[in-house]
């Protein structure tokens, strides 16, 4: 098996990116997603933690600024909206099919976890339950492989095109 495409992490990095969750981070195996000024934007997390726990998110949305920008999203009743068109829109559901397959295909290449084997993240493939899931692995593949995360960002107030970091250079 081949693991996806993401960025070392570095001990710089789990620094970053406990501050930005307010907790250490746990099982971070990359950063799949980074900030135009390379803060970590979206981790790449185990599918089983160190403790031992399955842990189906693979994509894990850090940064704050995004992450209140999908919270705002969600609290506004766009998921909902988003489930009325993933019911109504034949290529959509398609896609987000799609979408849940490339998910679960990146973390078993990590590690297949018998107990979370089917199940990926965000409701995929036939609900949308959390778009922080869907926005991250939106940012973690790339425009186009996950149709309704995709969404989310475009109608999101903010871009990992323009940087809203903390100064994280305080040690």
């Amino acid at each position: 098996m081949t693991t996806p495409p993401f960025d070392p992490v570095s001990e710089r990095d789990i620094e970053i990116v406990s501050a930005q969750l307010g907790r250490p981070a746990r099982g971070v195996v990359g950063i799949a997603a980074r900030c135009v000024c390379g803060a970590p934007t979206v981790v790449a997390t185990a599918p089983r933690l160190p403790d031992g726990t399955p842990f189906p998110t693979l994509y894990y949305l850090s940064h704050p600024a995004a992450t209140a920008a999908i919270s705002r999203l969600e609290a506004s009743g766009t998921m909902a909206e988003f489930a009325r068109m993933l019911a109504d829109d034949e290529e959509l559901r398609l896609g987000y099919e799609r979408a849940h397959r490339a998910y679960l295909a990146d973390r078993d290449s990590i590690e297949h976890v018998e107990e979370i084997d089917g199940f990926s993240a965000g409701g995929m493939p036939v609900r949308v339950k959390c778009l922080h899931a869907l926005a991250a692995h939106a940012l973690a593949a790339g425009e186009g492989v996950n149709p309704v995360g995709d969404l989310a960002l475009t109608r999101a107030e903010w871009s990992p095109a323009v940087c809203e970091c903390a100064d994280y250079t305080v040690r």
